[in-house]
């Protein structure tokens, strides 16, 4: 079976590019478009691995990472970081339980899939 991934992003054509080459790559893909919704996934959905917009509506991307985190239900459950910022917040982040970073632009927008996968795959071994 295939893993399951909670991609949590507000971009309606950056989810359903994630969407397509996450699907095309054979996972098992849920959505969410905000901070809230993507708590109440995480905890319904139970994925194996969730893939956080920093910038969100609702909640921010780290106030969700913090949220997962305290929740036992998905404290558990690794977070890849999607950001369009610099590295600069990832510290922080990785102090608040992020497992990993993935710049968008790079595979969203001009790399191809390939190495959002590349890049999942490396954190879902881990």
């Amino acid at each position: 079976m295939a893993a399951k991934i909670l991609l949590v992003e507000d971009s309606k054509f950056l989810r359903v590019s994630a969407e397509r080459a996450l699907a095309a790559a054979g996972y098992q893909v849920v959505s969410a478009g905000d901070g809230e919704e993507a708590l109440r996934a995480a905890r319904e959905q139970a994925p194996e691995l969730i893939l956080l917009d920093i910038m969100l509506p609702k909640m921010t991307g780290p106030d969700v990472l913090k949220a997962l985190k305290k929740d036992p239900a998905t404290a558990a459950i690794p977070v890849m970081m999607l950001t369009s910022l610099s590295q600069k917040n990832a510290q922080a982040l990785e102090k608040d339980g992020a497992a990993g970073f993935f710049e968008k632009s790079d595979a969203m927008l001009g790399k191809g899939p390939g190495s959002l996968v590349a890049a999942i795959e490396k954190v879902l071994k881990s």
